[in-house]
């Protein structure tokens, strides 16, 4: 959870988490918020999908986030953020991924969950592989993708 003194966090996790009680921690002694943007993925079903596993770098994962962070407090007006990723095996419906942003008018609190998610989509090392009927098989980064991260002016060509 963040620590007054640390407004900006990652958190690289197996276990769940609570939107509510890390939403409160983020607002938490901030009386000039204004505006509280929270996005939240979910392991989506569909397509045969059973299972979904997702990997990642431990350390070199936390300061891609962290430098992404940095990206978005030189173009946002934020006076916080959190980004929340699960790792491990999960299921339908589990959640994956927690990015929140506070600021003081909504504005700038959107764009930047936004740009927070569209880049972590993109450029923070996770690998993704889906269990689906046909078997299990890493998903590749997809090209719709990049273009979410092109808009912000970032170019990110390893895509499908």
């Amino acid at each position: 959870m963040n620590q007054p003194s640390n407004r900006f966090s990652v958190s690289i996790q197996t276990q769940d988490f609570d939107v509510s009680a890390e939403l409160a921690a983020l607002r938490a002694d901030q009386p000039g918020v204004g505006a509280v943007c929270s996005f939240v993925g979910t392991v989506r079903g569909g397509h045969g999908l059973s299972r979904m596993a997702l990997e990642h770098y431990p350390g070199m994962t936390e300061r891609s986030i962290e430098a992404m962070m940095q990206e978005a407090q030189q173009r946002f007006d934020m006076q916080g953020a959190r980004v929340i990723h699960r790792v491990g095996d999960l299921a339908i419906g589990d959640q994956i991924v927690l990015v929140a942003v506070t600021s003081a008018h909504r504005g700038q609190s959107f764009q930047a969950c936004e740009f927070l998610m569209d880049y972590l989509k993109t450029q923070a090392p996770f690998w993704k592989k889906e269990t689906t009927d046909s078997g299990a098989h890493w998903v590749d980064a997809r090209s719709s993708d990049d273009a979410a991260l092109a808009r912000w002016g970032i170019q990110k060509t390893n895509s499908k």
